[in-house]
Parts: structure tokens; sequence; C-alpha cells
């Protein structure tokens, strides 16, 4: 998941070569990261397979579950 993150951040900056000021590229970075986390808010896809095939292992996935 971070290496995602680092990876959108990268997408952003490595078409600008020159930012006019510090506070442009913390801008941009910081509206990168709201629409990133955004997206980590968003459900699984196909999480009842996910968890049916984790079930096989109930003593690590045991204790994550309400």
């Amino acid at each position: 998941m971070i290496e995602s993150c680092h990876r959108q951040l990268r997408k952003v900056t490595k078409g600008k070569n020159i930012f006019p000021a510090d506070e442009s590229l913390l801008k941009m970075l910081y509206l990168v990261t709201v629409d990133v986390t955004r997206k980590w808010t968003d459900r699984v896809q196909n999480w009842g397979q996910i968890l049916l095939q984790l079930s096989f292992y109930p003593e690590r996935i045991g204790q994550h579950l309400p």
C-alpha cells in the first residue's frame, strides 16, 4: 500500500521539472495524498472470496475479525 502511495506521488511530480515555489510542490503533493487516501476507504472487491480463503488460517485471521 505504501509503495502504491509513493508511485502516485512520483507519477505526479515526474511530469514537472520545475516548481515555481516550494509551496506549489507541497500543495500538489497534499492534493495527491488526499486523493490517494480517499481510495483507501473504498470497498475491497471480492471481499467474500478473500475472507473465505483466509478462513483456512483461523489462528491468524480470527483475532482481526469482529
